[in-house]
């Protein structure tokens, strides 16, 4: 093992720095005070030129010179310093500037000091809403980048940490009318939350502070002093959650014991989720106790007569039953159900904008005050004629609230769809600790989150991977399908990578872990997701535009009608017998009026497009899709061309026997249990298929029993197929290469079955005894059963399919055929499909 470690190098690795006590460089640290709440940055950047220890130490002294410096780490071995800073005190620039005076070269240092954060926001309804953020957040000195998703209810900011905070920001949010809360800040990305045990006073907070702040590594501290629970932010290059666990129970003296153990806080989004679906589906239903008997009374009862003919009496004059009764039920659900519609209005009057509230309130208040004007008049009237809007301002509030509840609904299942893309990852994997010489030490079984950089990992079969890492002893297959979407197992042997979430299929892995937490592969995809959820898609940037003057024009609109009309009954241009009883030209300009704000209501415009994106990036992550966001989506409908891969996309990419065939005397249980015994020990996938299709063949038509006989001799021959010794009978089980490799003759009637198969899309495993061909079978990977109709589908819209694969060509005319893809291009490597790809683009310009 020790040969398999040392092929990996430490740069490969990024391995943590100075390893005790394989460390050159000497720490020099600076303890800070307790209780001290200033928030300390770490800069990690590479010094070229050191060739020794003194080198470290003489730049390490001139560091520390600076004010607001705290700690200083630098490693001769691997040409990198680590520094610990008060951003409050001095910058990034003046420490390189130092770093470069010292007489050594600096390189891969951040020219700017960008923190990054995402933060909640509260009470957006519209894009005019998530804009007014935009805006709010812009104005922010320091803030260098905002993106607001309105469909998803967040920002992420870029900020420069020396000028502003996330606290200011959050203030800036606050002040233009909405809530926010942070969700994450840039520390955030590597913290660990520990539960703590044996705390009975301050001091013993004081003392874990102390402890933890002083370890070269930790950016951040902070307590729940009600739950016991502290949040580190560290560097994951420099510490991990073992050795802060480990420091916090060296930190209890005397009577104290302290115990620390992983905590996993409750994702406040996930609680105020469940909070807000619970809270528009209890608005709705509300909502439907009154409008429902509303509607009724307005729209199904008067169409049914006798049963409606008591709403038409009258209580006084004209005012009927009918009318008195919607006028009770509406107040409630236009003032009481309906007030969060005006709180959202006043906020965005207040910043001097107009959003989907604003038309709200405005519709449904010029309806509802309209009917009751309708009632006045008609209390006043012996002979008026009037149509109350009553059942609109109910319905219209029902309605919109009815969408607020299935928007997030499809909210809370895009959540879903990602926490089950990041739970791809296991609960635990097993630690090795190893000795000098590379033996095993202990073998323990510990949390995943508590895995640091550079722990050796074993991996047992059928096992996921816990964390991206590379192979430093072992041989198996991985299936990485999860994550690279390709549906065969790739070997894996010492000095590959693995990533985490895939699936160990046979044998036993060793591996070093190089990414974790938020580095890993599993994290940027989540992460790739939600930045395309955030991403606005053009057509929503037009939308967003048109949003601005969306409510002005609607108003305007109303206006003019109710003058067009207006004008026109007072000049007489329609017949008077337009005009209802008891009601002249300006209140039925009025009605007119109104209903133009009323229809324009809804403003779906600015919701559609953000939401449809929100759900499908969400639901293409579940499905193993990864979108890129909204511009994706909107070009999608320009494809011309799709190009299939075969393995894992057409087919299913997991070999399955579809015959099986005797060409000696030997009967079929007895060629089966030669052909398990031979293959028992093979790790390839269409090895396994042989072995569970004889194995199945003997339980069905054998002895009832699993067949179980001793292979002696086994060897792998790579690309070729296996060999070894069965009942003192020499087995070959493999293709026409190991056939021709040991001088085993196949004659006519094998190569003829070959032949057909191979025409077929079918690979053949032959089985040789003694240098006879005793049989073969037939191996395939099976089309999917959907592939046709998907192929036929793209057709059917003018779509041309093409199949770009590895495979030979037998094979792939075969699966074109038998799907309905007509352009086929075989034997292609991974590059080939590339530029393949590249010289077909240019024709789908030329597509009808």
């Amino acid at each position: 093992m020790d040969e398999d470690m040392e092929l990996i190098g430490d740069e490969d690795l990024k391995a943590a720095l100075l390893q005790h006590p394989k460390g050159v460089g000497v720490p020099v640290s600076h303890r800070n005070r307790c209780g001290d709440e200033v928030k300390i940055r770490t800069i990690v950047f590479k010094v070229i030129g050191m060739t020794c220890s003194s080198c470290a130490t003489s730049m390490e002294s001139a560091l520390m010179k600076l004010n607001g410096i705290k700690s200083v780490m630098v490693s001769p071995l691997q040409g990198q310093a680590v520094v610990k800073y008060n951003p409050e005190s001095i910058s990034a620039k003046l420490i390189k500037e130092a770093a470069e005076e010292t007489g050594f070269q600096v390189d891969e240092f951040p020219e700017q000091d960008i923190a990054v954060c995402r933060l909640r926001i509260k009470g957006m309804a519209c894009t005019s809403c998530s804009e007014s953020v935009e805006r709010a957040l812009l104005m922010v000195d320091g803030v260098k980048k905002a993106v607001v998703g309105l469909a998803l209810e967040e920002a992420k900011i870029h900020y420069d940490p020396s000028i502003t905070n996330t606290d200011l920001i959050t203030e800036a949010i606050e002040d233009s009318g909405f809530g926010a809360n942070l969700i994450s800040s840039g520390s955030d990305l590597n913290k660990v939350h520990l539960k703590l045990e044996g705390i009975s006073s301050q001091d013993d907070l004081n003392v874990i502070r102390c402890s933890l702040e002083y370890l070269e590594g930790v950016n951040h501290v902070e307590f729940d002093i009600k739950e016991h629970v502290v949040s580190v932010s560290y560097e994951p290059d420099i510490i991990g959650p073992r050795y802060l666990i480990q420091c916090i129970q060296e930190a209890g003296k005397g009577l104290s014991s302290y115990q620390a153990s992983l905590f996993t806080p409750p994702r406040p989004q996930d609680k105020e989720r469940r909070h807000e679906v619970q809270m528009y589906r209890n608005q709705f239903l509300w909502s439907c106790l009154f409008s429902v008997p509303i509607f009724i009374s307005s729209m199904v009862l008067p169409m049914l007569p006798p049963y409606g003919n008591w709403l038409e009496y009258k209580v006084l004059n004209m005012l009927s039953v009918g009318l008195l009764l919607r006028w009770i039920l509406c107040t409630p659900l236009q003032f009481i159900i309906g007030q969060r519609f005006y709180a959202g209005s006043y906020h965005a009057l207040r910043r001097k904008s107009a959003n989907m509230d604003v038309l709200v309130a405005l519709g449904t208040n010029a309806a509802y005050f309209y009917s009751i004007y309708i009632i006045i008049k008609a209390l006043t009237s012996e002979s008026f004629e009037g149509q109350d809007f009553f059942e609109t301002s109910a319905m219209l509030i029902s309605f919109i609230l009815l969408g607020k509840y299935l928007e997030v609904l499809a909210k809370g299942k895009t959540s879903d769809a990602l926490a089950k893309l990041a739970d791809l990852a296991p609960d635990t994997a097993y630690l090795l600790t190893m000795d000098g010489d590379g033996n095993v030490l202990s073998d323990v079984e510990i949390n995943t989150q508590l895995i640091q950089k550079n722990d050796i990992l074993k991996i047992v079969p059928g096992a996921k991977v816990p964390v991206d890492g590379v192979v430093v002893d072992g041989q198996s297959f991985v299936n990485e399908s999860m994550i690279t979407g390709e549906a065969r197992p790739v070997a894996k042997g010492p000095g590959d990578k693995v990533i985490g979430g895939t699936v160990n299929e046979n044998g036993c892995l060793v591996i070093r872990a190089t990414h974790v937490g938020s580095e890993s592969a599993l994290s940027q995809i989540v992460q790739l997701v939600e930045a395309a959820q955030l991403a606005r898609a053009p057509v929503q940037k037009l939308a967003d535009q048109i949003s601005r003057f969306f409510v002005p024009t609607v108003v305007v609109a109303a206006f003019t009608t109710w003058l067009g009309w207006f004008i026109s009954g007072e000049a007489g241009i329609y017949p008077k017998w337009w005009i209802p009883k008891a009601m002249d030209a300006f209140e039925l300009a009025l009605q007119f009026g109104i209903s133009v704000l009323v229809v324009a209501c809804p403003c779906a415009l600015g919701l559609a497009t953000p939401t449809a994106v929100m759900v499908a990036t969400g639901k293409g992550a579940s499905q193993g899709v990864l979108i890129k966001g909204g511009d994706a989506l909107e070009k999608a409908h320009k494809v011309k061309i799709v190009v299939f891969d075969k393995t894992g996309t057409l087919t299913v990419g997991k070999p399955a026997v579809v015959s099986a065939v005797l060409f000696s005397n030997i009967s079929m249980e007895e060629f089966c249990d030669m052909a398990i015994a031979a293959e028992s020990n093979s790790e390839h996938p269409i090895g396994k298929a042989v072995v569970e299709h004889a194995k199945k063949f003997c339980l069905n038509f054998g002895t009832q029993k699993e067949c179980l006989t001793e292979v002696k001799d086994f060897e792998v021959h790579t690309g070729a197929g296996v060999s070894g010794k069965v009942r003192e009978k020499t087995i070959f089980v493999g293709n026409k290469r190991l056939m021709k490799l040991f001088n085993v003759a196949l004659g006519g009637e094998v190569e003829a079955y070959i032949s057909e198969n191979e025409k077929l899309a079918r690979s053949c495993v032959i089985v040789a005894i003694d240098g006879t061909v005793a049989g073969a079978f037939a191996v395939t990977d099976p089309v999917k059963p959907e592939a046709a109709r998907v192929v036929s589908f793209l057709h059917s819209m003018n779509i041309v399919s093409v199949m770009v694969t590895g495979d030979n060509w037998a094979t792939a005319t075969a699966i074109g055929e038998e799907v309905g893809i007509q352009k086929v291009f075989a034997e292609t490597d991974p590059i080939g499909k590339a530029d393949k790809i590249k010289e077909l683009q240019p024709n789908c310009y030329l597509q009808p």
